[in-house]
């Protein structure tokens, strides 16, 4: 199997066990105990920064084999709404008091597939953390690429596609997000 022989054995177990991992979360803290609680204490136990009062309602996690939920640092007072979709691939950092409404995708690395495809050359495959700063909000449906800081007390309009850094206190929106205007 191609998959396996890039990947390596011990990669491979790693994919396994937290493959494991996320069915019972999925499984067990969304459907069975489907409170924010029960996420919250889960995601700790398993090595994630969860501040006081942060609420995650049924959030979804991809690539935990990779750098696992230790790579998740929320703050106090953050919300991440329903159906958000985190890539644990590298670092995703909550600052406190971040809000991200639901269906929001946050992505931390971009791979077109095997070694040998034929875009590999073109568009290699790379990782960056992702950051939200302090009091930043996110809108419903927006998707976060690979590298991007949402800047402090800044909103990104509901929809958008946020390929750069947004500047403190700033609304951008759109596809992709373009700065709209300087928040007073």
């Amino acid at each position: 199997m191609k998959a396996f022989e890039e990947i390596g054995t011990r990669r491979f177990l790693k994919f396994i066990i937290f493959s494991l991992v996320s069915s019972f979360y999925h499984l067990l803290i969304d459907h069975v105990f489907n409170l924010p609680p029960f996420r919250k204490y889960f995601l700790i136990l398993l090595g994630a920064k969860v501040g006081k009062d942060s609420i995650l309602m049924s959030v979804k996690f991809i690539n935990w084999h990779y750098g696992g939920p230790g790579v998740l640092k929320i703050g106090n007072e953050c919300f991440i709404g329903d159906e958000t979709l985190i890539d644990l691939y590298d670092q995703v950092i909550l600052e406190d008091q971040v809000t991200i409404a639901p269906r929001v995708t946050i992505l931390t690395h971009q791979n077109v597939g095997y070694k040998d495809h034929p875009l590999q050359k073109y568009f290699p495959k790379f990782s960056q953390p992702v950051v939200f700063k302090s009091g930043s909000v996110t809108g419903a449906g927006s998707i976060i690429l690979p590298g991007v800081i949402i800047g402090k007390e800044s909103f990104v309009a509901a929809g958008s596609v946020v390929t750069k850094n947004v500047p403190a206190r700033t609304l951008v929106g759109g596809v992709p997000a373009k700065i709209i205007s300087k928040i007073k």
